[in-house]
């Protein structure tokens, strides 16, 4: 999986690759710390699904369920004409452990929407006392179990 740091939305990506997480507690939606400005020239997946890949950094806990929304909007604050273009539906708690990981299904027509600026929301379910979360946009997916499902057990690769 290749992560674009322009294309993060919640948390960053050090110089020497090292993640850092967003914070999504309490008991209301947060919105993602980062947004993208769809008016920049960029390649955003032209032809191709795009996806919200959330990241699990600590576990969520206090809460019995997370939503994850991909949202456009006119302002980078993402509170001006929001659309919602993407949606994970409530995700259980148990669910949400470190290093957990998921993904959002982005709609394809983001461009005619007409707002500028995309990012994430965040919405629990019940209040929230701990949970992070590193988001960014690409276009594959990762799989942690991607080694046992290509080789049997005992194989070994030269």
């Amino acid at each position: 999986m290749i992560v674009d740091n322009n294309l993060v939305v919640s948390g960053g990506v050090s110089a020497t690759g090292t993640l850092t997480y967003q914070a999504v507690t309490g008991a209301s939606a947060v919105l993602s710390t980062n947004t993208i400005d769809l008016l920049q020239n960029r390649e955003m997946g032209v032809g191709e699904d795009l996806w919200l890949r959330p990241l699990v950094g600590t576990a969520f806990a206090g809460l019995t369920a997370l939503t994850v929304e991909v949202v456009v909007a006119d302002d980078a604050g993402l509170t001006t004409n929001v659309t919602v273009v993407g949606s994970s539906g409530a995700i259980p708690v148990a669910s949400l452990t470190a290093g957990a990981r998921f993904a959002v299904d982005i709609n394809p027509r983001i461009g005619s929407k007409g707002q500028r600026y995309m990012g994430a929301r965040y919405t629990p379910t019940g209040t929230g006392t701990a949970g992070t979360l590193f988001v960014d946009i690409g276009i594959e997916i990762q799989d942690a179990n991607t080694g046992a499902k290509s080789y049997p057990a005992g194989f070994a690769v030269l």
